[in-house]
């Protein structure tokens, strides 16, 4: 089991009597995705609007007489309203969610299958023909990627959409590229934030034995995008990876426990910064999901969806409470190509699963 590798420095595995908890909670009849009637298989966030419902809401009274709000000016003066309205202890944020766009370890499970993705060609590096450690975008990746760019320009452009006053992303190349084609170049609001993203360990994908949730170093990541934002106490090299054991969903729940948490009351004038950006995987979309008390919605890749986010402290102390670990767990897979199969990983009778991680050449 895995324990020391979440080290301290990472989660904070001591609490504190003096720290506070946060309770996470949706505010739902903002957004499509919220509704139980609507379908994630064939959710198209481009052709409605990122999802949000056309209504009216309370703050629309308090709006001057005679304009034209968009729908997006008005949803946006309903969020401030509601923080303006709130306890000092509660924040309202609303979380742009997106997926990466396909990468190559995506087209590769597509083309082995999940189960023998699973259980062996995910081990590797790649094979003859890519590589999918810390994978890359696809040309269909880069095309998802720019779609979203082009859905944010067009909302800025007809709507003065609220664009993100913060940008998180995942450490992950395929992340870390998605967000660069989503945001780069876009023609913001003259009093919009820049896209400076903040690169952030733990809201990476949920940590298996795959060598695509491998992270590259910190070195690489800065040449990478040297102008970017690396959060402090960034390791040079991946901690949490070792190709052996695997993040459970309950441990991946605390890690995007604590990521919230370093996003939700930051400062004095964190409420006025209520739109925020995050780029990461379906996993560990699920999860934050799972931790907001949101349905289950699941992305395809490059979708992009908006969550309204209630936050309220419980307690006292000025820092958060510090999660405790949960342990991880073994995975075992083939040491060959397995036996073909639809529904389950099969390793050949001479070949016995082990838990110790592929050496190859590719």
């Amino acid at each position: 089991m895995k324990f020391s590798t979440l080290t301290p420095a990472l989660l904070g595995l001591t609490a504190s009597v003096t720290a506070y908890s946060v309770e996470y909670s949706t505010e739902t009849g903002y957004f499509l995705q919220d509704e139980s009637s609507t379908d994630a298989s064939t959710f198209d966030y481009t052709a409605v609007n990122f999802g949000l419902i056309n209504r009216t809401y309370p703050a629309d009274s308090h709006l001057k007489k005679h304009h034209d709000y968009s729908q997006w000016e008005r949803f946006y003066h309903q969020v401030q309203k509601l923080n303006q309205d709130s306890h000092k202890d509660v924040e309202y944020k609303v979380l742009f969610l997106g997926r990466h766009g396909e990468g190559y370890h995506n087209a590769a499970e597509t083309f082995y299958g999940t189960p023998a993705w699973n259980c062996y060609w995910a081990e590797l590096d790649g094979n003859s023909t890519n590589t999918w450690k810390d994978a890359s975008l696809t040309e269909n990746g880069i095309t998802q990627a720019l779609k979203a760019h082009n859905l944010w320009q067009k909302l800025i452009n007809e709507q003065n959409i609220h664009t993100p006053d913060n940008y998180f992303v995942s450490p992950l190349t395929r992340t870390l590229q998605t967000a660069n084609y989503t945001f780069t170049d876009l023609s913001l609001p003259r009093d919009a934030a820049a896209f400076r993203p903040l690169v952030k360990e733990l809201f990476r994908e949920g940590i298996s034995i795959h060598t695509c949730d491998h992270r590259s170093s910190r070195s690489y990541i800065h040449k990478l995008f040297p102008k970017w934002a690396i959060e402090a106490g960034f390791t040079e090299d991946d901690e949490l990876w070792n190709g052996v054991t695997g993040e459970t969903s309950a441990a991946q729940d605390v890690r995007s426990t604590t990521a919230l948490n370093e996003v939700f009351f930051t400062s004095a004038s964190a409420k006025s910064e209520a739109v925020v950006s995050v780029t990461a995987h379906s996993g560990e979309i699920s999860s934050i999901l799972r931790v907001l008390g949101h349905r289950t919605f699941s992305l395809s890749t490059g979708a992009v969806i908006p969550v309204l986010v209630k936050a309220e402290k419980k307690g006292g102390g000025h820092d958060p409470v510090k999660s405790s670990s949960v342990a991880w767990t073994n995975s075992p897979h083939c040491t060959v190509p397995p036996v073909t199969s639809v529904t389950a990983c099969v390793c050949p009778s001479s070949a016995v699963p082990v838990t110790t991680p592929l050496v190859t050449d590719l």
